[in-house]
């Protein structure tokens, strides 16, 4: 905000905002802003907070249409306030240790096995802050090895993704595109007996790594394994016949290290490299080799990974390559929600969920389809930094989040649920012209109404006969009779404390679905109330509305317009 000449101007300023978001402005919220803001204001606290008292009793005193036309004066201080508090969180909580800046490059690996969800999210924003922090670059690796899951769908769903995020990259390469590369650091490790060929079953291999005992294949010989790694490769192997494990340490506390697998055969035609090779490198044996020789630096992965990053490092010291820094971060769920790809298909085949971008979900694809936007995912993520606490948050923060930015554009309608007629005897009819927002100069609706209204059930409840309310935007008016329909004329609008409600015409509304997304499991239950849906009627502007369009229903929330042909609108 500006320097104000005048301290009583700054809080008075600072007491219309707070109560424009929030409903009240509250005295100890502005002082401590002023405080903030304002070096001059310390110098006798108890002054001003006497006066911040003053002020602020006058601001909550004023009808919520002054506060918004007030508010309207200094659009642009709020919105360059807004800006410079989004540049300032949006920045990493901490640095990398060890990365050096003009010497930085990372990359964001995801698998296309499925569609990505808030917890990539939040490892590419933070990617890409990272590049940006430290003037290098960010590349797209598709970490494909494994044939039976990977599809070109998820491919071209993870890109379609991050062009939505808005994030771009300085590079793309898939590890399939490297087989030979990893063929010939394979047969390098065999050779050199850091690597033995496996014949035994999945449950053996399990079993003797439980509980720490050698396989009796590490006693073949160099040449042994060697005759059978060509066999692998030449595919002379049935599938899960045999695998090529390390030579390391069964009796390691790190489970990881326990002779694990760096190859095994998968026949299933692969989506890239078709039925070329049917001996496949395992994450942990091709991950650290495509790092090396692309020329990463930095790689910023999830804590889960923390136990395997010994045997990564042991991969490359093996064949003399490059080692990049590792870093860990924790891992972010959505409360209520599911990541799991089986559980998704599992509900998805059920006919629980649409598909990927049901709206219930935390896919990016679902996101975007419920109307989140790309920069309210952005802050959302960015201020979890580089924390280790795994994080499992409510959608709630994240909607909050999004609906700071739509709040600028959502266009302000009436809605009514559970209508109640309301006739005012002494009007024919009104001409009303009403501003769209608030604060933004996004237009206005311009009505001629009748003397037939509806006014939301809940509101007319309360309502007895004698009584006075204001028709928001319209008149006030005094309640003659209760009985059936609301009879009623116009009265002597005092504009204190007055009772104020919604209404639409009568004749001339907008029959509206609202569907309120509600979280997709209860524990571990699925929960059945997870979609609800129920009738409004909303003024006839309504019918203004396109699709993906943002409306905020007042006293009912924000909304996106989801299905015009049907009036559909899903909660934010």
């Amino acid at each position: 905000m500006r320097h104000y000449m005048d301290i009583r101007e700054a809080i008075f300023i600072y007491s219309i905002k707070n109560a424009l978001d929030y409903g009240k402005a509250d005295s100890r919220s502005v002082l401590n802003k002023i405080l903030a803001k304002i070096p001059e204001a310390k110098k006798d606290i108890r002054a001003t907070s006497d006066i911040v008292d003053e002020i602020v009793l006058k601001v909550n005193a004023m009808d919520r249409s002054e506060i918004e036309s007030e508010a309207k004066k200094h659009a642009g201080e709020f919105e360059e306030e807004r800006k410079r508090k989004v540049e300032e969180t949006s920045k990493p909580k901490m640095a990398l240790e060890g990365a050096i800046s003009g010497n930085f490059i990372t990359r964001f690996p995801p698998e296309p096995s499925g569609y990505m969800h808030i917890g990539h999210a939040k490892a590419v924003f933070l990617e890409k802050e990272f590049a940006n922090v430290y003037s290098g670059k960010i590349n797209l690796y598709f970490d494909d090895t494994n044939p039976e899951k990977e599809k070109q769908e998820y491919v071209d769903a993870i890109k379609e993704d991050l062009e939505w995020l808005r994030i771009s990259f300085d590079s793309e390469y898939y590890a399939s595109d490297n087989m030979e590369i990893m063929y010939e650091c394979a047969s390098k490790i065999v050779s050199e007996a850091h690597g033995y060929i496996c014949m035994c079953d999945a449950d053996t291999i399990k079993n003797n790594r439980m509980h720490g005992v050698e396989c009796v294949h590490r006693k073949q010989s160099r040449e042994e394994n060697m005759a059978y790694w060509k066999k692998m490769m030449d595919g002379s192997f049935n599938e899960n016949e045999a695998v090529l494990r390390l030579a390391s340490n069964m009796k390691s506390a790190n489970s990881a290290m326990r002779d694990p697998t760096l190859f095994r055969i998968k026949k299933e035609r692969h989506y890239r490299q078709g039925n070329k090779y049917s001996a496949w490198p395992t994450y942990d044996f091709n991950t650290p080799i495509i790092d090396s020789i692309k020329g990463v630096t930095d790689v910023i992965r999830s804590k889960e990974y923390e136990l395997r990053d010994e045997l990564y490092y042991r991969i490359l010291d093996l064949l003399g390559f490059r080692k990049p820094i590792l870093h860990s971060i924790a891992r972010l769920e959505i409360e209520g929600n599911i990541t799991s790809k089986r559980k998704q298909n599992e509900l998805i085949k059920e006919g629980f969920i649409s598909g990927y971008d049901d709206p219930r979900l935390a896919t990016i694809a679902a996101l975007r389809k419920r109307g989140i936007e790309p920069s309210a995912i952005r802050e959302f993520v960015l201020r979890f930094g580089m924390s280790k606490a795994d994080s499992v948050v409510p959608m709630e923060m994240l909607l909050a989040e999004n609906r700071k930015i739509i709040d600028r554009k959502a266009k302000r309608l009436f809605l009514v649920e559970n209508p109640v007629k309301i006739i005012v005897e002494d009007k024919t009819e009104s001409a009303v012209k009403l501003r769209l927002h608030p604060n933004q100069d996004l237009g206005y609706k311009e009505y001629v109404v009748g003397n037939e209204l509806l006014i939301d059930g809940s509101d007319a409840k309360s309502l007895k006969q004698g009584g006075t309310l204001r028709l928001k935007d319209l008149f006030a008016v005094e309640i003659m009779s209760t009985d059936g329909n609301i009879i009623c004329r116009t009265a002597a609008d005092s504009k204190e404390n007055l009772k104020i409600v919604q209404w639409v015409d009568a004749k001339k509304n907008v029959k509206c679905t609202l569907r309120k997304i509600g979280h997709l499991m209860s524990g571990d239950k699925i929960n059945i109330k997870s979609i609800e849906d129920s009738e409004g009627y909303a003024e006839e502007y309504a019918a203004n509305i396109k699709d993906g369009e943002f409306v905020q229903f007042e006293r009912v929330g924000f909304f996106k317009l989801a299905d015009s042909k049907h009036m559909l609108f899903t909660s934010l």
